[in-house]
């Protein structure tokens, strides 16, 4: 069984968007460099930036995500971004009316369900879930592994949280990961086990 990573751009006081759901500034470091990043040529990352966030994409069989991120991206198109091979949404709706049951997407009523089923399709390559709500809610049932962050400089002053909703402390370790790239400090924390 892989790691399970929480995951999101940030800027430096904890938002992953602003209150209307807009990301503003913080995906510019992704167009920040000269080197490509994903197939299409069109990320341009710096070098460092590029160095660790590539073998990371790779490492990704799985991406967890909550029915709001899903419905304000419109699925994706039915294909799920940077290369990832499946996507496990939760949700307690249905699938969308007219969605291609072939899509590598797959609907899961709360987030034990939804971590078990993303196992199951990643093996041993990583689960990634996305920060907010839902990865706030699997940090707090102890299901998350590591913590990675993309932060940016800049403040949003409210917002969606990185954490979600969470309101009791848990603590990570010392980063062990520490990179900057342009316009973005790309961090990695292994959360403490509790006691």
């Amino acid at each position: 069984m892989g790691k399970v990573v929480m995951y999101s751009s940030v800027s430096v006081d904890g938002f992953i968007a602003d209150d209307n759901d807009q990301v503003g500034p913080l995906f510019d470091w992704m167009s920040g460099g000269d080197v490509p990043l994903g197939e299409t040529g069109q990320v341009k990352v710096t070098q460092a930036s590029y160095d660790y966030t590539r073998p990371y994409w790779d490492e990704i069989g799985v991406t967890v995500v909550g029915r709001h991120a899903f419905d304000m991206t419109d699925g994706w198109g039915g294909k799920p971004p940077s290369g990832i091979d499946h996507m496990v949404v939760v949700t307690h709706r249905p699938m969308p009316d007219g969605w291609d049951p072939e899509a590598p997407f797959h609907f899961v009523d709360g987030i034990e369900a939804a971590m078990a089923r993303a196992q199951q399709l990643a093996g041993d390559r990583t689960v990634e879930v996305a920060a907010g709500d839902v990865g706030g809610q699997m940090l707090a049932a102890g299901l998350v592994d590591e913590v990675a962050m993309d932060m940016v400089p800049v403040v949003f002053g409210s917002g969606k949280r990185y954490f979600g909703s969470v309101d009791v402390q848990h603590l990570l370790e010392d980063p062990d990961v520490v990179i900057q790239g342009n316009r973005v400090l790309h961090l990695r924390y292994r959360v403490r086990a509790r006691r």
